[in-house]
């Protein structure tokens, strides 16, 4: 049976982890390319933070190709969506089919990838959609994946669970309106070990920031949201 080509859309956190553990053993696809996209001015990956070089690493213990959407550091929506049509393209040319991604259960959100995808004739593949947060995170542990708190929304979380392990201690310290997985963008992880991954990727932790941004929700009202980084140093 022939294989679809298809890119894992790659966060570097542990929903995109897990997705690429479930799509590597299923039959129907080949991943071809790790995706992700980095702001080009500071070399991080876009609102996670993490060093391109820990990205990078990543990749190399998966054995995976990576491609990197280059975005400047202020960029709108329509620039986005350009600029990821842009990276896109050479890879449709190369025979991918198939776009992979760790959403759980934000419906607009797969509504939104889907609309986008069908513009480039790409499928969407969703593994791990509709499961229990708390499930997943069973079955993330249970499979011998680690991942690292790298930042946190301050609307949810204050900043000590930034550079904190995603552990089963972590989430009893959670408040109840804060999901176990984060889906609501309530913190973003760094996988640092894996069972795909040769070697696991070490670390230290670098120093946590905070920065403040401005945004308007769809009523247009004015928002404002705190957010906290740990950096992470890698380790030669």
């Amino acid at each position: 049976m022939k294989k679809n080509n298809a890119i894992m859309n790659w966060s570097g956190g542990k929903d995109s982890a897990l997705s690429l553990y479930h799509v590597l053993k299923d039959e129907n696809f080949d991943i071809q390319y790790l995706l992700t996209s980095v702001n080009d001015t500071f070399k991080r990956v876009s609102m996670h933070g993490v060093r391109e070089e820990l990205l990078c690493r990543q990749a190399q213990q998966a054995g995976i190709e990576l491609v990197t959407v280059r975005l400047p550091e202020v960029v709108s929506m329509e620039e986005y969506q350009q600029l990821m049509a842009d990276t896109l393209q050479p890879l449709l040319d190369k025979g991918i089919t198939h776009a992979v991604f760790g959403d759980i259960f934000l419906e607009d959100l797969r509504k939104h990838r889907e609309e986008r995808l069908a513009l480039q004739n790409i499928q969407g593949v969703f593994p791990i959609w509709k499961r229990n947060s708390l499930e997943l995170l069973e079955e993330f542990w249970d499979l011998g994946f680690q991942t690292v708190v790298v930042s946190v929304n301050g609307n949810y979380l204050n900043k000590s669970f930034c550079g904190r392990v995603l552990d089963r201690d972590f989430v009893k310290d959670l408040p109840k309106n804060v999901d176990p997985c984060g889906e609501n963008g309530e913190f973003h992880t760094f996988v640092f070990q894996a069972p795909y991954f040769k070697e696991n990727i070490t670390y230290t932790l670098g120093e946590t920031v905070d920065k403040t941004y401005q945004f308007k929700d769809a009523n247009l009202n004015e928002l404002v949201s705190t957010y906290y980084f740990t950096d992470l140093l890698p380790k030669p």
